[in-house]
């Protein structure tokens, strides 16, 4: 029992649906942006990559299936997973933003706002990870 009377099991419930809100806000809204806007997201894709509109309309994609998979017990772990790929994937972009210092007016044209997207890929990343367990929800409590 924790001290307002709720079990550890409810609590661990709590944070799972704590937690899966906010990441999936996160990641459909950023698939959305991708799609509506994807000016700001050609910008910082990498010259050495090939077809950079197709790869931001990709991207976006994969974020909202990404972000409403995880909402589908059915389809969380492989969403997880693939939300990490993802990460993964757009990593060389967060890197070519800090190093070339792609101009942008506002936050993300602070040289030390592009520098921190770097080390914020490994929460994003852990965050991802932890809903890729396999025990999706953390189990009902029973009266006692």
């Amino acid at each position: 029992m924790t001290m307002n009377g709720g079990s550890v099991s409810s609590n661990a419930r709590l944070l799972f649906f704590a937690g899966l809100v906010p990441i999936t806000i996160l990641f459909v809204t950023s698939g959305c942006l991708h799609l509506l806007w994807p000016q700001p997201y050609l910008r910082i894709m990498p010259p050495f990559l090939p077809w950079p509109k197709v790869l931001v309309e990709i991207s976006g994609v994969a974020e909202i299936a990404g972000g409403i998979g995880l909402l589908l017990p059915k389809f969380r772990r492989a969403a997880a997973y693939g939300l990490v790929a993802l990460l993964i994937a757009v990593f060389p972009a967060n890197v070519y933003i800090a190093v070339a210092h792609v101009p942008f007016s506002g936050l993300m044209g602070a040289s030390w706002a592009q520098w921190l997207r770097l080390p914020l890929q490994i929460p994003l990343i852990l965050w991802a990870l932890y809903y890729a367990r396999k025990k999706d929800v953390p189990p009902t409590p029973h009266p006692a």
